[in-house]
């Protein structure tokens, strides 16, 4: 099932050419579009959990929840906090099939990531998306983690391996449901695809948005049982603590 755009598609157009930016429309300063003015203004994460990215008042700190039940996971990367105009983009890449604010968000996320490598973050053996349920991913005709996959691997030159994870059972949408929810709804519902090489490996999973990590949390215990030997979260955007401002 090929759902994922071309690269001779229009989405990969900016990247050859004058730039605007798709935010405000003004002249983009870089072959990236996207202003320095709109790009000062994104709700960037600023002091976060060293585990999971929540906003927390103090750098260098691990939040209550991960400091009571740690994750399988290592650490969630993500640059900014679920905000205006993040928040907007990522809905109408994800919901809208508007893919080019897709590729603005993933080209910043890589150049991003490829930052904190250099500052001494591990490199992983392999990006895997988060794997979207088939219901799902035949009406949304692509799976969005899966496409910003793709794009990091192909900027970060590290391997996207797409056939690694599997959900093997629909659950209810997410959004609606509090993190204890979320758990009991995602029971049971990820698998290893049979020819997934994990063993000894540094992972690192791949999504759009992190909101109580109960997804990031079955897949990286699915991993770190089989036998992998990190796995780290990469995303475009953390939510604040319910209740917190974005």
């Amino acid at each position: 099932m090929h759902c994922q755009p071309h690269q001779d598609s229009p989405v990969y157009i900016w990247l050859n050419n004058n730039q605007h930016c798709l935010i405000c429309d003004e002249p983009a300063e870089t072959e990236t579009p996207l202003c320095v003015a709109c790009e000062t203004d994104l709700p960037w994460l600023g002091d976060q959990c060293m585990t999971c990215a929540l906003s927390l008042p103090a750098a260098g700190l691990t939040c209550g929840g991960c400091l009571k039940d740690p994750p399988a996971f290592e650490q969630v990367v993500a640059p900014w906090s679920y905000g205006f105009p993040v928040d907007s983009l990522i809905t109408r890449f994800k919901h809208n099939a508007k893919w080019p604010f897709g590729r603005l968000l993933g080209e910043v996320l890589g150049q991003f990531l490829q930052h904190r490598f250099d500052e001494g973050l591990p490199r992983p053996d392999a990006l895997l998306p988060v794997p979207l349920a088939n219901k799902r991913l035949r009406q949304r005709g692509f799976n969005q983690a899966a496409m910003l996959a793709r794009w990091l691997g192909k900027q970060l030159d590290l391997p996207c391996e797409e056939h690694v994870l599997r959900r093997i059972r629909d659950t209810s949408a997410q959004q609606a449901l509090d993190a204890k929810a979320r758990k009991r709804n995602l029971r049971n519902t990820f698998d290893l695809l049979p020819d997934a090489h994990v063993q000894g490996r540094h992972l690192a999973l791949v999504d759009d948005v992190l909101t109580t990590g109960a997804t990031a949390q079955a897949l990286a215990r699915l991993l770190v049982d089989a036998g992998a030997a990190r796995v780290d979260v990469y995303c475009l955007a953390r939510t604040p603590k319910p209740g917190d401002a974005a």
